[in-house]
């Protein structure tokens, strides 16, 4: 496709887009793509993330996604250049909030049917850093660094970071983090769990990749994609009887699929397996 168009007899070049998807084999990478703007958060940048998140669902050739930035930083957070009224969100109808674009996107990672992992390349904040919270691993440059910002800017943590945050590094941390504002190095978010690795700057992308084929190698796609869920929804279950249901309904289901007799075959013969169960097509709902 052509990234210049006619306009009145002069060529132009198109804009670029605010986000790329590439393919390494069978994980899929989405890059953050305004490096002049230390790939600053739009609303657009966040659809155009939730409709490569439909589409890695969708193609059972995607095992798992990398998200990475452009340029020197991750995400800057949202970009300010509306000024003070950045955060005056219209309402669609009277009376009614708002969604936090943010949230709608920490929300579509956490359904992701695929892993997920962020190879945070540089600075990240605000959104920058609670975008990647819904993660399953944070792979961090040695030069990254995460600002929890909110309240120097007027705001409050966002994208259900009250959430995700303190089931990562404990709540007196997320506390400490957001209450004043800190701005927490990568090796920090190493030891807090923040992070589960730290490399030099130019092996991030590599990192994060291997990371990915180390959760997808030689497993069933749907067993893996139940078993997300299944990790993630029970991180906020009441009771360990909410897991059990859960796992009932999700071994039941596998048990009747082919994936399963196939998995026991494999190890009896001492073969590698050949999974051949769709997540597209074929996944089962194991939540009421």
């Amino acid at each position: 496709m052509s990234t210049e168009t006619a306009t009145q007899g002069h060529t132009e070049a198109a804009p670029e887009p605010v986000i790329t998807v590439t393919r390494h084999d069978e994980i899929a990478v989405i890059t953050l793509n305004r490096p002049d703007r230390l790939n600053a958060f739009t609303f657009e940048m966040g659809e155009q993330i939730q409709a490569a998140f439909d589409e890695t669902d969708a193609d059972d050739s995607v095992r798992a996604v990398v998200i990475t930035g452009a340029g020197r930083a991750f995400c800057a957070g949202a970009d300010l250049a509306a000024g003070a009224t950045t955060f005056v969100l219209e309402e669609k109808d009277p009376g009614e909030v708002p969604p936090d674009s943010g949230g709608r996107l920490t929300l579509r990672i956490f359904a992701s049917l695929k892993p997920v992992v962020m190879a945070i390349n540089g600075p990240s904040a605000g959104v920058g850093v609670t975008m990647t919270l819904p993660a399953d691993a944070r792979i961090a440059s040695e030069n990254a660094r995460f600002g929890f910002v909110f309240t120097k800017r007027g705001l409050v943590p966002e994208a259900a970071s009250t959430w995700f945050l303190p089931r990562l590094v404990g709540l007196p941390t997320a506390l400490r983090w957001t209450l004043g504002a800190q701005m927490v190095g990568a090796g920090e978010a190493l030891e807090a769990g923040l992070v589960q690795q730290v490399v030099a700057p130019d092996e991030v992308l590599d990192a994060a990749i291997a990371a990915a084929r180390e959760m997808t190698a030689g497993t069933a796609p749907v067993s893996v994609a139940l078993t997300r869920q299944l990790l993630w929804r029970m991180a906020g279950a009441p009771s360990p009887l909410d897991a059990h249901h859960a796992d009932s309904a999700a071994i039941y289901a596998r048990g009747r699929m082919p994936d399963v007799a196939e998995g026991v075959t494999s190890f009896l013969e001492k073969r590698d397996p050949t999974f051949i169960d769709s997540v597209a097509t074929e996944l089962p709902e194991i939540f009421s």
